[in-house]
């Protein structure tokens, strides 16, 4: 009997398995290449940020309502409407439920590599930070923020003035205290997070109107930013 030849891999087969991975390749090289040249569409810089924060701190101190108009002046002041589109309607409060904490936002800057937030809550929350690809800025005005990243097993602890960052990628645990409101600013691939600031609509909160302010907000901002060359 004559020997059996083995079968022959099916040349389309092999096409596609070919293309496949040049596809994966071609993404990598590119998300590699952006990430790699982000930098050079930010406009703020932590540490202004966190003088800001700080200066109204000293102005205001315990007051979250005079503290939210000082900052917004002050950026408005800094940056003009050429270079980034802020929102200045400091009365577009959002409910926002992500990692398990509940708070309100007032979002006064989002594009497609920044935000910037006032968030908080009267009441206290804690939860997931998640896991970000963006580094995260915390600065405290009002209130007091523990967290906590094992293997260390003694919290941390922000207060007024202070500010808590989150590295891309990192993870913690944290809880915001009574009457804690903070200027939020993460720096990074910012619509990557938005699953996570999403998430809990579908999951557990059901609350489609808070979902759709959220979106209504954030793509209106990125829209703003986008057509005056802010990326």
């Amino acid at each position: 009997m004559a020997a059996k030849t083995p079968p022959e891999v099916p040349t389309a087969n092999l096409f596609k398995w070919v293309a496949r991975a040049t596809l994966v390749a071609v993404i990598y090289l590119m998300c590699s290449f952006l990430d790699g040249i982000k930098d050079r569409w930010y406009v703020f810089t932590p540490g202004s940020l966190h003088e800001l924060a700080q200066a109204a701190v000293r102005a205001h101190p315990g007051d979250i309502n005079a503290i939210i108009p000082y900052i917004v002046s002050n950026l408005t002041a800094k940056h003009p409407s050429s270079a980034v589109a802020l929102n200045t309607n400091a009365s577009e409060w959002v409910l926002s439920n992500a990692g398990g904490a509940m708070g309100a936002m007032y979002v006064i800057h989002a594009s497609i590599t920044e935000y910037l937030i006032i968030f908080g809550t009267p009441l206290g929350t804690e939860g997931h930070t998640g896991m970000h690809t963006a580094d995260d800025y915390f600065n405290i005005l009002v209130g007091e923020q523990w967290a906590f990243a094992p293997p260390k097993l003694e919290m941390e602890v922000y207060r007024p003035g202070d500010v808590h960052h989150l590295p891309r990628g990192h993870v913690k645990q944290y809880k915001i205290h009574e009457g804690c409101f903070a200027l939020e600013y993460a720096r990074g691939w910012v619509p990557l997070m938005l699953p996570f600031g999403l998430g809990d609509v579908f999951s557990s909160t059901l609350d489609y109107w808070s979902f759709y302010h959220t979106v209504r907000i954030t793509a209106r901002e990125y829209l703003r930013n986008l057509l005056i060359g802010k990326i």
